[in-house]
């Protein structure tokens, strides 16, 4: 999967714009798993302070950043700093 995707900081996060559309079309089987998935990442982060890969897509490309998840909400990740990541728009965290 990390072919298509674009390495990036977790610093540049910020300035991105995120589309209100989900990025998987689905019929809520991968929707659930991203949610467990994220949940599992935030344990570990939380826990051993472990860095995951989080495949994501802004209103240009998919890119995919390394960091560890501090919170997750209905709607958003949290990593440090603040800097906020759309559930929707996330495909899939490693």
């Amino acid at each position: 999967m990390d072919t298509n995707f674009e390495i990036v900081s977790k610093e540049i996060i910020e300035t991105l714009n995120f589309p209100e559309n989900d990025v998987l079309e689905d019929d809520g089987t991968a929707i659930k798993r991203r949610i467990e998935d994220l949940n599992r990442a935030l344990a570990l982060g939380n826990l051993e302070h472990g860095k995951i890969k989080i495949y994501f897509e802004d209103n240009i490309s998919k890119k995919v950043v390394e960091t560890t998840i501090w919170g997750v909400t209905d709607e958003r990740i949290i990593l440090k700093q603040g800097v906020v990541i759309p559930i929707h728009r996330i495909y899939k965290t490693i």
